[in-house]
């Protein structure tokens, strides 16, 4: 069984959305989707869950009580 990523890399968190990297890291840099973390010197990545709210829309700052 093969089991969902909790982080993703830059590479991964592309794929999980279906573009190429270099538009998902410009979507990122724009603020447009949410900047990777740190998690050890060099190594960035991405949560999945993080980027699931963004894609549901559960992610929008000061929306939180507007019903789609």
């Amino acid at each position: 069984m093969k089991q969902a990523p909790l982080f993703a890399s830059e590479r991964s968190a592309a794929q999980l959305l279906d573009m190429k990297p270099r538009d998902f890291r410009e979507l990122v840099e724009a603020g447009h989707l949410p900047p990777g973390r740190v998690i050890a010197p060099g190594m960035v990545r991405w949560d999945v869950e993080d980027l699931r709210r963004v894609m549901r829309g559960e992610a929008v700052d000061g929306m939180g009580d507007v019903r789609w």
